[in-house]
């Protein structure tokens, strides 16, 4: 008895000892853990690219992440092949990653210290405003200072130095090289095509310009209709907006254009007008409320809304800001055919004209800003040459060049609101040369959201394409001849902008005089949809006058094929 007593002793003390070991072991598995875990430490992914590869605990390519990351990395280090990998954590798995990779100050997530400009750009003030501070040509070398933010691993805008100029710049018009900097798009023929444009009238050169491909906006919370059909209405005419509502949903309408700045005639007193022009702010045709309750009620509507601002053309502005003005050789502001311009190689009137199209979609409503007049003055090529006028040309541009550049400064910053773009251009510009006042369908088309032409039948020589009858008095053949200018433009560039066209909605002044009736409306944009242009159409009636649009109603209610 005494020894079965001793017998199960000696099991309890071997399984007391048992569990002894099992508790040490426990702890110190849990010890270690612990250590490990407190050794450990938040990091950030880091590169000069855009996501860096990560390895499994056998030295095998896993997976890529983006830079920027935050990852957790443990104090494991081990060499191989002369660089040093470190542990660490990522959506709840382990990987090694090159120690290279990973910093603990957000400043360094970007390696870069030199990139390159591949597309003429903009250098602001700083990081998150309209504001500009100069501009920098294709293919001259940047020092990285830092950034703004970074989004799968790319960056949206870059600190740099450039000679004395700090500033920022986005980072998707910057490459790694200077090679890479210096060349030019040139897929699908495009440069042949170019080199054939005629550059005789002092517009600029189309092989110059920029031709590759730039991203369109499309935005979930604002969608574009496939195909617009809009009224125009004035700064003043917006004070009988229900009257315009009812219309437009009687006649197969779905879109307003609606004055913001036309020149001479502001249509509120906005607050960017009272900080940039002071003028413009003072004769204001309508108070800031009442003409956003207009557009509201268009909104609300269901109506999808325009907004157009005259850009470089603009009395009041020059009065504000005489420094601003294409000048006389005398000093004084220019006039041509009584209005005053500014020019359209001015920053601080980029500026003003992108500040009030933002002001006018994040404050009133609207769902696309158009800007007019994105041209030099028409006819003055003569007086540049002789020196009668100057243009204030600081940064040596191409006037094409000029008018490229500030539709992608405003289109990235119209963009960052939520909003489209679209640039209205003379008929010309579609013709197979640069223009003298700079526009270029091509280079406007392949940056902008919407283009709109203007071919007015009544702007043509008589028998301009050929024609034989006098050309306003055939809209459709016209529009037709024209049409196909269009399409080859828009065939040979990358991003084409959706077309989407002018169409004359008044009565010819020209001799033989025309009435422009719903026959006359509707042959212009039948000849549009034949060529596939049919991006939709908006009527020009200078006064918006309720009764002419009631008079060819019919041709809005056509349905266009």
């Amino acid at each position: 008895m005494a020894k079965k007593k001793k017998i199960k002793k000696s099991v309890l003390k071997s399984l007391v000892a048992v569990l002894l070991i099992l508790v040490l072991m426990f702890v110190l598995i849990s010890t270690l853990k612990k250590d490990e875990e407190e050794t450990s430490n938040k990091k950030y992914i880091s590169s000069n690219v855009s996501e860096v590869l990560l390895y499994d605990l056998e030295y095998n390519e896993s997976i890529k992440v983006s830079r920027g990351k935050t990852v957790e990395a443990f104090s494991f280090k081990e060499k191989k092949e002369d660089e040093i990998y470190i542990k660490i954590k990522y959506n709840d798995d382990f990987y090694l990653v090159n120690q290279n990779n990973l910093t603990s100050n957000k400043e360094d997530i970007i390696k870069e210290k030199e990139l390159f400009v591949r597309t003429n750009l903009t250098v602001y003030k700083d990081s998150d405003s309209s504001k500009i501070l100069s501009y920098i040509k294709k293919g001259e070398r940047l020092e990285i200072l830092g950034y703004d933010k970074i989004e799968n691993g790319i960056v949206n805008k870059y600190k740099i130095k450039y000679n004395d100029i700090e500033g920022y710049v986005y980072g998707k018009y910057l490459v790694t090289t200077l090679e890479e900097s210096k060349k030019v798009y040139d897929k699908n023929g495009i440069q042949e095509y170019m080199a054939k444009m005629g550059n005789s009238l002092g517009g600029g050169t189309a092989t110059e310009l920029d031709y590759y491909p730039y991203e369109k906006a499309n935005f979930e919370d604002n969608k574009m209709p496939e195909e617009v059909r809009s009224l125009y209405i004035n700064s003043a005419a917006v004070k009988n907006i229900d009257k315009y509502i009812e219309f437009a949903k009687e006649n197969n309408i779905n879109a307003f254009v609606i004055d913001i700045k036309d020149n001479t005639s502001p249509a509120y007193n906005s607050p960017v007008m009272k900080e940039y022009s002071k003028t413009n702010y003072d004769k204001a045709l309508n108070d800031y409320e009442d003409y956003k309750s207009y557009v509201k009620k268009a909104k609300d509507a269901g109506i999808y809304l325009i907004g157009r601002i005259t850009t470089f053309k603009d009395s009041y502005f020059v009065n504000d800001h005489n420094e601003v003005a294409i000048k006389s050789s005398n000093g004084e502001p220019f006039s041509h055919n009584g209005s005053y311009w500014p020019s359209a190689y001015n920053r601080f009137v980029w500026e003003f004209a992108v500040e009030l199209g933002k002001e006018a979609v994040t404050e009133i409503g609207f769902n696309e800003i158009q800007f007019d007049y994105v041209r030099f003055p028409d006819r003055t090529t003569k007086l540049e040459r002789e020196g009668i006028i100057n243009l204030g040309n600081t940064y040596n541009e191409d006037k094409a060049e000029a008018l490229q550049n500030f539709v992608m400064y405003a289109c990235d910053e119209i963009h960052n609101v939520g909003a489209y773009v679209s640039i209205d251009v003379f008929g010309e510009s579609a013709s197979n040369y640069v223009t003298a006042y700079g526009q270029f369908w091509p280079a406007i088309s392949n940056v902008a959201d919407v283009i709109s032409g203007m071919p007015y039948p009544d702007h043509f020589n008589p028998h301009d394409y050929g024609i034989k009858e006098v050309v306003w008095t055939v809209p459709y053949k016209l529009l037709n001849e024209w049409s196909k200018y269009v399409v080859s433009k828009q065939e040979v560039i990358p991003t084409p902008a959706v077309v989407r066209t002018w169409i004359q909605t008044y009565n010819t002044s020209k001799t033989p005089k025309v009435v422009y009736d719903a026959d006359k409306i509707s042959e212009q944009i039948q000849a549009l949809y034949d060529n596939g242009l049919t991006g939709g159409y908006m009527t020009w009636n200078s006064g918006s006058n309720l009764v002419k649009y009631k008079e060819v109603s019919y041709a809005f209610r056509k349905v266009y094929e």
